[in-house]
């Protein structure tokens, strides 16, 4: 068991000095790092060994300018942590830029490594440290400046946590040996999938919130290989991403299926809508359209034909790059609960721009086809649809 003690240790030395012998008085191993852009840190692995990581051998040490000097360390330590073999835990403290040196390499390592961050920002918008990763932000309340009441007590506790997580990892239920089974789901093709998780008797099925973030973690864990196939029924991340919606996948979504070539089905649950915030939190020039509040906080923006037409581009190409078997299944009656006759998004033309658009791009082989279905796609009969061709091609009895 060896747990990382990260950080700037030219100026935050005696606070993470004071971190790793608290780990170490609870029998863990303590590795520590410095990361300090100066070099004249003290730890067991010193910040020179840490830059000599850098991928493109960029320098990082001496450089003027702050942000680049950071920036450099960020991603030599990243590298330095994938080239570890030995690592069950890391921790960090420091303050935006400690932060930002520490998180990347923590975003790195594989779901369910513990991961512990001290930081002065934890209190605000933590997602560009976190990710989708399984990072653990403590709120420092002072400053990561000098030992005190306080930062001993916040310190202390950050400490501990990441022991305990290392000392119990081994009473935590490992689960059976099923397959991972990676879906995604939203508010408005929610008993779609419940029925499709509730269905996968011989897998264990793993739900994503598509909130941009879920989509990211699903793919995380299938770049780990820790997801064995995907059912990725709501794309709607795609929509926020080409439109601008809060909840936007990154220009990557579906990437993680394209390099490992585990067996997808999808469709396009949701593309007919954009997320944004409170109502008077969207801009201005999206004034004339149609808007559903899907509640105080989550107000939504009906898709248009010409956007569906970019959307359904948008994923052909990225269809058209997966080396597995596809099934991207197309639903006639709808593609999502509030895309149904009589419901507020209900636009028969958008749906076929998008549908069109994906039969105009993808190049339908044995192994990779579209599936017309004559169904909302938030119904148990679509359900069943998409149970069936993962069935298909991925062999598994009923």
């Amino acid at each position: 068991m060896t747990a990382l003690v990260a950080g700037t240790f030219d100026t935050k030395g005696d606070e993470l000095r004071y971190v790793a012998g608290l780990i170490r008085a609870a029998g863990v191993t303590v590795r520590t790092v410095d990361l300090g852009t100066s070099g004249t840190g003290r730890a067991d692995v010193a910040a020179a060994e840490v830059a000599a990581c850098h991928p493109t051998g960029a320098p990082v040490l001496g450089l003027d300018d702050r942000g680049t000097a950071v920036g450099a360390m960020a991603a030599a330590f990243e590298s330095y942590v994938r080239a570890q073999g030995d690592i069950t835990g890391i921790i960090g403290a420091g303050g935006s830029g400690g932060t930002a040196l520490v998180a990347p390499a923590m975003r790195a390592l594989p779901v369910g490594v513990p991961k512990v961050l001290v930081s002065t920002v934890a209190s605000g918008n933590v997602a560009p440290y976190v990710g989708p990763s399984d990072i653990a932000m403590i709120y420092s309340v002072t400053d990561v400046q000098g030992l005190n009441r306080i930062s001993r007590r916040v310190l202390g506790n950050a400490a501990h946590a990441l022991a305990g997580m290392i000392l119990n990892a081994r009473s935590i239920p490992a689960g059976d040996d099923k397959p991972a089974v990676g879906l995604t789901m939203f508010g408005v093709t929610t008993t779609c999938v419940s029925h499709v998780a509730g269905a996968l008797t011989g897998y264990d099925p793993l739900v994503f919130h598509a909130t941009g973030t879920g989509g990211q973690s699903m793919e995380k864990l299938v770049e780990s290989g820790l997801i064995s196939a995907v059912i990725d029924l709501t794309t709607t991340e795609i929509a926020d991403m080409l439109v601008g919606g809060v909840f936007p996948a990154t220009g990557d979504r579906m990437g993680a299926v394209i390099r490992s070539g585990v067996p997808y089905v999808g469709s396009v649950g949701a593309l007919d809508m954009v997320n944004f915030g409170a109502r008077d939190t969207v801009p201005d020039r999206f004034g004339e359209r149609l808007f559903h509040v899907h509640n105080p906080q989550v107000t939504l923006m009906r898709t248009t034909a010409a956007e569906n037409r970019q959307f359904g581009e948008w994923i052909g190409a990225r269809l058209n790059e997966m080396t597995g078997p596809v099934r991207f299944l197309l639903p006639e009656g709808g593609v999502s609960a509030i895309d149904a006759p009589g419901q507020v998004f209900h636009d028969p033309k958008a749906d076929a721009a998008l549908f069109a658009a994906l039969e105009s791009v993808v190049r339908q082989t044995a192994d990779r086809r579209l599936i017309r279905v004559p169904h909302n796609l938030d119904t148990v009969e679509f359900a069943n649809a998409a149970l069936a061709q993962f069935r298909e091609i991925t062999r598994c009895p009923e």
